[in-house]
């Protein structure tokens, strides 16, 4: 029986059967559909992903005409992380003219709303001439990251502390307040960057600090909506699954706490967002076509009820994409192709 060479959640190159690809393929389907509760994929679809992964291809791509969007989120900022002497110009710059990106990016190396907030007029300025230098639609992005309101390092009791000493209510308390920080800080740098000329923006890892944090991003995007009503606005997810961390925080009468990708992206249209990045999170101790698989099918879900445009956030560590520094081009081709093709993407 002959065997094919694919990998694991974590990178590492492992050999598989036909019927181990087949056997992952279809739990990996099973698992998204059971956890979602939405519909599975078709036996069609999964031939399609079974001979995805036995290719011999290195790597792959989507058929002409199933060409999307590229975007990149927090761009300047790679470059920097990765000890890159180049400006912040320069870098947009190089993903106009050497990566091929549709969109890009500008942000502030920490890159979260709160931080940017005391040095918006810096960022202002940098954004000014790179529009006159680039092509693409330039957004500018920032975390929402609710967790830099918490003390040591913002004015709110830390959850963190509380939660284990048995004080939940005070917990959640410090998660409302933070809220209301939160949407002020997003609010006031969205305005003045987008005033300044940026296309759009883009709030970038959203909820990785649980439903308030959700709560947050959604309330200051309904804000800006309703100011400038022609914004656009991009909304990326931090995972899969909106965590509990309050678990009774709701928005327009939702619990956000379990929400699944294609129950986010329907408050985020309520909301007011333009463009929805729905994220799935690699298990490393699962092959990649288990990954995959189930990325596509949490995918397929929200582009089949999507009434704005969806672009499957992939990268390290989501979206069916390895959890490693570097991902390897085969894992990373395989998971844009299928994202796009059975995940009906709008772009990546």
């Amino acid at each position: 029986m002959g065997k094919y060479l694919t990998r694991m959640g974590d990178g590492f190159r492992v050999e598989m059967t036909d019927s181990e690809i087949r056997k992952d393929v279809e739990e990996g389907v099973q698992d998204a559909a059971r956890r979602a509760q939405i519909s599975s994929l078709s036996e069609d679809e999964i031939n399609y992903l079974v001979d995805l992964f036995e290719r011999p291809d290195n790597a792959v791509g989507v058929e002409k005409g199933n060409e999307v969007v590229l975007s990149y989120d927090s761009g300047t900022t790679k470059f920097k992380r990765a000890n890159v002497s180049v400006s912040k110009i320069q870098s947009l710059q190089i993903y106009q003219g050497m990566l091929g990106s549709d969109t890009l990016e500008l942000g502030h190396i920490d890159y979260s709303f709160k931080s940017v907030k005391p040095i918006v007029v810096f960022e202002q300025p940098i954004l000014e001439q790179a529009l006159l230098i680039t092509i693409p639609p330039l957004f500018y992005g920032a975390m929402p990251n609710l967790g830099l309101y918490s003390q040591p390092d913002g004015p709110c009791p830390n959850p963190a502390d509380l939660l284990p000493q048995g004080k939940i209510t005070e917990a959640r308390a410090s998660y409302e307040e933070s809220v209301e920080y939160a949407i002020k800080d997003m609010v006031y740098v969205a305005s003045e960057m987008y005033e300044s000329g940026a296309d759009g923006i883009n709030f970038d890892t959203t909820a990785a600090a649980g439903d308030a944090e959700f709560l947050a991003t959604l309330r200051a995007i309904e804000f800006l909506r309703k100011k400038y009503p022609e914004m656009c606005i991009m909304m990326g997810m931090a995972g899969e699954f909106i965590l509990g961390m309050h678990g009774e925080v709701q928005y327009k009468g939702v619990r956000l706490a379990g929400l699944y990708p294609h129950k986010q992206l329907e408050l985020a249209e309520q909301a007011g967002v333009t463009i929805f990045g729905p994220t799935t999170n690699i298990t490393t101790n699962k092959s990649l076509p288990w990954n995959i698989s189930r990325a596509v099918t949490f995918a397929r879900a929200c582009a089949d009820q999507a009434r704005i445009p969806c672009h499957g956030c992939m990268g390290m560590g989501v979206g069916g994409v390895p959890l490693t520094p570097s991902p390897p081009v085969d894992a990373l081709t395989r998971a844009s192709k299928a994202m796009v093709e059975l995940g009906r993407m709008d772009g990546l």
